[in-house]
């Protein structure tokens, strides 16, 4: 994982009670269970190691739970909506209306993450914390809404420093609620027409990456597009160049309200316990952010899959992170996170029911 010194200050973040707590409550994984959890299963009905990364899977989530025998009751994927000002620099091959139509569509029920979701038995829950349109007064929307839109990140910060912490606050007010109403595995979503150039923003100011060998084609773009989307991040990193020496800061210059709204979710996942899924380039833009600004999140997140996003395999390898799936999906919505909830019940399922050598009769093997 992400080596955990980073040596920025978290200048801005003691301005917010609610993120200080939550820092605070981030504990290191339970490594006394853990052992036990290995023990466990070396003694089940099987050559040891067989199950590979599900083996694995489970230790971990017995970490993160501090339980021999961790259970999922409620699952739960949490789409962040919002919009950039960043699209005015001809970044994106989609006009920045598709946000508020696709949050339309995610609570219609019909986009990618709702029938994913409904295989595998998790709720969607879509928080509008960006988004350039007023909706109405919608039930199954969440409205908190900061700003509509952020500015334009080539021209001066994204956002002020206020609307960061504000977006950061609403994820972990999100994973506390989830928490509060029995959800124990989680996974962040995100919407949001320009927001790869703002991904790739971050990536490039926390890892120190050229932003052509990170920008990509995100909706569709052309390769000529590509580079010109690469000219613009470098322009916004010149620009913010006096913010990026800070976390929260570098959020603020470069991010988008659903990413600092998805880094928020995962530190409030971390804090309340809870196993959280990582999804795609977007997401992990956020899972970086929030990681930056505590390092000791970096072991409590679980990366789902690799995007077919051309940077997010270089971006995982500086990370030190192996996603769990690449089914050469770039579609976001937390799409390939909501998959993945698949493999972390089948690696509780073999861990918590799979009989052990003793109890099922079955020889071990010869010592």
């Amino acid at each position: 994982m992400i080596s955990p010194d980073f040596g920025f200050p978290n200048s801005g973040i003691k301005e917010s009670p609610l993120i200080a707590k939550t820092l605070k409550g981030i504990k290191p994984l339970d490594q006394g269970m853990m052992a036990k959890a290995r023990a466990h299963q070396d003694n089940l009905t099987k050559p040891r190691g067989s199950l590979g990364r599900l083996e694995e899977l489970a230790i971990k989530i017995c970490g993160i739970r501090g339980e021999l025998h961790p259970k999922i009751t409620g699952k739960r994927v949490i789409v962040f909506a919002g919009d950039h000002g960043v699209v005015e620099e001809g970044v994106s091959a989609y006009p920045k209306d598709v946000t508020a139509q696709m949050v339309l569509n995610f609570l219609s029920g019909g986009a990618g993450i709702n029938a994913i979701a409904e295989i595998m038995g998790a709720e969607v829950e879509v928080v509008d914390v960006g988004v350039d349109f007023d909706f109405p007064d919608l039930t199954r929307l969440v409205a908190e809404k900061i700003r509509r839109g952020t500015f334009n990140l080539a021209r001066g910060p994204a956002m002020e420093v206020e609307d960061a912490l504000e977006a950061l606050e609403v994820g972990i007010e999100r994973a506390n609620f989830a928490r509060k109403k029995g959800i124990e595995l989680i996974a962040g979503g995100d919407m949001g027409i320009g927001n790869t150039t703002s991904a790739t923003a971050l990536f490039c100011a926390y890892l120190g990456l050229p932003p052509l060998k990170v920008a990509g084609p995100g909706t569709g773009l052309l390769p000529e597009q590509v580079r010109r989307k690469a000219r613009v991040i470098a322009k916004a990193l010149r620009m913010n160049h006096a913010a990026l020496s800070d976390p929260l800061e570098t959020l603020a210059a470069l991010g988008g309200f659903e990413i600092a709204g998805l880094a928020g979710l995962y530190l409030g996942a971390a804090k309340n316990r809870m196993v959280a899924l990582v999804d795609g380039f977007i997401a992990t833009a956020g899972a970086l952010a929030a990681i930056k600004i505590c390092p000791a999140l970096s072991e409590h997140l679980i990366f789902s899959h690799l995007s077919d996003e051309p940077g997010h395999k270089l971006i995982l390898e500086k990370m030190g992170v192996k996603p769990l799936l690449h089914l050469g999906m770039r579609l976001g919505e937390g799409t390939g996170a909501c998959l993945a909830m698949a493999l972390i019940e089948s690696a509780l399922a073999c861990h918590n029911q799979m009989a052990t050598f003793k109890s099922a009769g079955v020889s071990d093997r010869v010592k």
